[in-house]
């Protein structure tokens, strides 16, 4: 029996759900968390886990054991079914939508036997992302009035509000990157970037700044993590979970940060794509797999969830609000209209978006020069603000 007559499409896609299901929480469980937490670690000049195996490499088995060891408490008064049902809602939607991202191109597993390295291309991949990705909201409102906890209920009704305010932007802020491919498919969006010569980065800078940043709000990481917010409601939507339930939570919030990434490296960073993959000069690079390049660009967004944990303090819920509403929504609609006339200014051609993306990064670079600017003065005030005999003795 030959390995094309094993190795059907339909037996492929079976092993590829089956890897998606089985190596994503293993990711998650032992590389993401630990890393997470000796980075962490590292930038609030402390050490880490180090106490379980080799350096704490062991520290996610050690975590791993202690929650399904742990006791499983439902409260007296809790809805029982709905309280069981809601850490399944948060963690599937999330293991679902990674069937549509496509982390490379087709490889060659036997002489007449390739498949392609994502389990389904469907024409509106992009929609069914933002379709799917938005249904885990309900796990975390359900978990939060299920578990007849005021504290709980306050996170689940935070969580809501967080994400019709930060929805609307991302999806707005797809919207120019669908003026600029015509297609809905993640794979064709890839390829489009290929064919165009240009990664979407450039002339998406702006539509890239608003989905990430709606991205971390709709993961409830820092610095909009309101539904957990623990120096307010204790540990806010899962304050009563614990064991296998409170783990699917934890699992299905890192699944959703793995999937802002793998979109943003999708969408606008070339996929699977090299850097300039169509500068001779750098022709070396393609001798790295496509796999491992999708890789490593999505261990760069998740490196920077970790530093924004570690850096910036949580918004205040007005803030949170005004922000999205306020800012980040005018800030998307303005942004369809400048990409749509950079598109009809020049058609058939790139040279508008070309030009858009200059014009995109010299804003880019006047504002980090402001900043540092503003930084150097204020620090200049602070320090006149000192009487010199301070000064002198410090």
């Amino acid at each position: 029996m030959t390995a094309a007559k094993v190795l059907t499409p339909t037996v492929l896609t079976y092993i590829k759900v089956v890897l998606i299901v089985a190596v994503v929480p293993a990711i998650v469980g032992f590389v993401v968390v630990l890393a997470e937490r000796r980075l962490m670690g590292f930038m609030q000049v402390r050490l880490g886990p180090n106490r379980v195996g080799p350096k704490g490499t062991l520290q996610g088995l050690a975590d791993l054991v202690k929650l399904v060891t742990k006791e499983d408490v439902t409260p007296a008064r809790a809805e029982k079914l709905v309280h069981f049902l809601a850490p399944v809602l948060a963690v599937i939607p999330a293991l679902t939508a990674l069937a549509v991202i496509p982390m490379g191109p087709s490889v060659r597993l036997a002489r007449h036997v390739s498949t392609p390295l994502y389990v389904a291309d469907i024409n509106i991949g992009l929609l069914f992302l933002l379709a799917i990705t938005s249904i885990g909201v309900y796990g975390i409102i359900l978990g939060g009035w299920a578990s007849n906890n005021k504290y709980s209920l306050l996170g689940g009704l935070r969580s809501a509000a967080q994400l019709v305010s930060y929805e609307v932007p991302m999806g707005l802020s797809l919207v120019a990157v669908l003026l600029m491919t015509r297609s809905l498919s993640l794979v064709e969006i890839v390829q489009r970037q290929d064919r165009l010569h240009l990664w979407f980065i450039f002339p998406g800078l702006l539509s890239f700044f608003l989905y990430f940043v709606s991205g971390v709000a709709e993961t409830n990481r820092n610095p909009f993590d309101l539904p957990e917010a623990e120096s307010e409601l204790v540990s806010g939507f899962n304050t009563e979970y614990s064991g296998v339930k409170f783990a699917f939570f934890f699992l299905g919030e890192y699944a959703a940060m793995i999937i802002i990434s793998c979109v943003a490296v999708t969408v606008f960073f070339g996929g699977w794509l090299p850097p300039f993959p169509h500068v001779r000069a750098l022709s070396f690079l393609h001798f790295i797999p496509p796999f491992v390049w999708f890789l490593g660009k999505v261990g760069v967004f998740l490196f920077t969830y970790i530093w924004f944990r570690s850096t910036f303090p949580r918004y205040r819920f007005d803030q949170l609000m005004a922000l999205g509403w306020k800012t980040m929504i005018p800030l998307a609609l303005g942004n369809i209209v400048v990409v749509a006339v950079a598109i009809l200014a020049t058609p058939n051609r790139t040279t508008g978006l070309v030009r858009l993306g200059w014009i995109y990064g010299a804003l880019f670079v006047v504002l980090f020069l402001l900043a540092k600017l503003r930084q150097a003065l204020t620090r200049r005030d602070r320090l006149e603000a000192v009487p010199a005999s301070a000064r002198r003795t410090a």
